[in-house]
């Protein structure tokens, strides 16, 4: 059974209807006696976090055995204090004071010890799912204090078009929010070897089939609170809760109605701005994701984005060394490439885009332009364009749809997509 409510005359959840829903939800978990774990999203994604870890916490932390929260960074960085009070809307004062017994824990994707394996992603299913190309074991890890420090997950985030997956949300905050890096490598990279615009923004997918036969494995109760954000006010469209596939699918019904913007024609250039959640390259990268379907051949995009000055916090090394390509151009030369982590692969080629390898020379359908804090050196370094964004006028962009131009004044969620798609967009 889902309970909840999706509205889609424009209209939002009032903060009663959602804590109405969540209190719902605590009386359907039954805590008593019970340790919970819920998993929250990092400052990467929009919605009102602050107000669910509070209405939860109010709801489930008098009548639980344990409730802590995690946030399922996947191989994002860790959040310090200031990060944990901007997304729970307290202090740490202000937490202990209201909280005293919750604890805050950030995920430790990158800590082995801090992992344990729990099955294996076999050579076979890899081999179907690749049409051939890939045929390996992969072991699937996650949280080991998650497993068994507690006998329910509550999931708890919104839910996107995306770029790996499909949609975002549900099981995707067990794999790869809370897991390691291997299981995440491969089906990002099979991701992109299925390409965005075939993945972006449908509900039933390669990806999502794959991290569900993951989550099987996990070994206690699950369960989730999905919600679907309004683009402009941040408050919610919509909050299901239930079983997380159910709840999951719920929400992507009405996410697919909000966040998915059918244009006519395709553009010749196109600014998107990305909004500050967005601090480097590795999240500011969904400007393109969400934008390459209306692209027209030779197009433009340019990622504007002053306050972004680094392509990666956490991988920022790697990726300078491989740069940024088609997904063609690491397929051809795989030998070369298939040491470096699959995940940043598919990073690269989703930012780059759709393209070719023709005797032996890479030919990219659009360029991919950066007007950042990135120096021009180092977008060179890694085959973006550079772009002083000093130099950027908005009102150059502004108005100017009917000549190709577009100017996308917060990228990154929305998904646009042309009512008559070439066949490489067309899923």
């Amino acid at each position: 059974m889902v309970l909840g409510k999706g509205l889609d005359n424009g209209t939002l959840l009032s903060a009663e209807e959602i804590r109405a829903i969540v209190e719902q939800a605590a009386d359907e978990i039954r805590p008593a006696d019970k340790r919970i774990l819920v998993l929250i999203p990092d400052l990467t994604r929009s919605g009102p976090t602050d107000l669910m870890f509070q209405f939860i916490a109010d709801a489930l932390a008098p009548r639980a055995r344990r409730l802590d929260f995690m946030v399922a960074l996947g191989t994002h960085h860790a959040l310090n204090e200031q990060q944990l009070a901007k997304l729970t809307g307290l202090s740490a004062q202000e937490r202990a004071e209201r909280y005293p017994d919750v604890r805050l824990l950030n995920h430790s994707w990158d800590d082995p010890d801090a992992l344990e394996v729990i099955g294996t992603f076999p050579a076979e299913k890899m081999a179907a799912y690749t049409d051939g190309l890939l045929a390996e074991d992969i072991p699937i890890d996650i949280n080991k204090r998650a497993i068994h420090d507690y006998d329910l997950i509550l999931v708890c985030g919104p839910v996107f078009p995306h770029e790996v997956v499909g949609f975002s949300g549900g099981n995707k905050y067990l794999f790869p929010g809370i897991s390691g890096a291997a299981f995440l490598n491969f089906f990002h990279w099979l991701g992109a070897l299925l390409s965005i615009p075939k993945v972006i923004g449908v509900k039933e997918t390669k990806v999502r089939e794959a991290i569900d036969f993951a989550t099987g494995m996990v070994p206690i109760e699950r369960a989730a609170l999905c919600y679907v954000v309004d683009g402009d006010s941040k408050g919610l469209a919509a909050l299901y809760f239930g079983a997380p596939e159910e709840a999951w699918s719920k929400a992507v019904d009405v996410s697919k109605r909000r966040h998915i913007k059918y244009v006519d024609r395709p553009f010749s250039r196109v600014l998107a701005r990305a909004p500050r959640m967005y601090d480097d390259l590795w999240v500011g990268g969904k400007c393109m994701y969400k934008l390459e379907p209306i692209l027209a051949d030779g197009a433009e995009l340019i990622i504007y984005a002053p306050h972004i000055t680094e392509v990666s916090h956490t991988h920022g090394k790697i990726l300078r060394e491989i740069g940024y390509h088609t997904r063609d151009y690491f397929v051809t030369q795989w030998e070369k490439f298939r040491q470096y982590p699959w995940g940043l692969l598919a990073h690269s080629a989703h930012v780059r885009g759709i393209g070719k390898m023709e005797n032996g020379v890479e030919n990219c359908r659009v360029q991919v332009t950066l007007a950042t804090g990135i120096p021009e050196e180092v977008c060179s370094q890694i085959n973006l364009g550079y772009l002083d964004p000093a130099t950027v006028d908005i009102d150059e962009f502004r108005g100017r749809e009917a000549e190709g131009v577009l100017f996308v004044p917060t990228a990154g969620e929305v998904l646009y997509r042309l009512n008559d798609p070439p066949a490489w967009a067309r899923v």
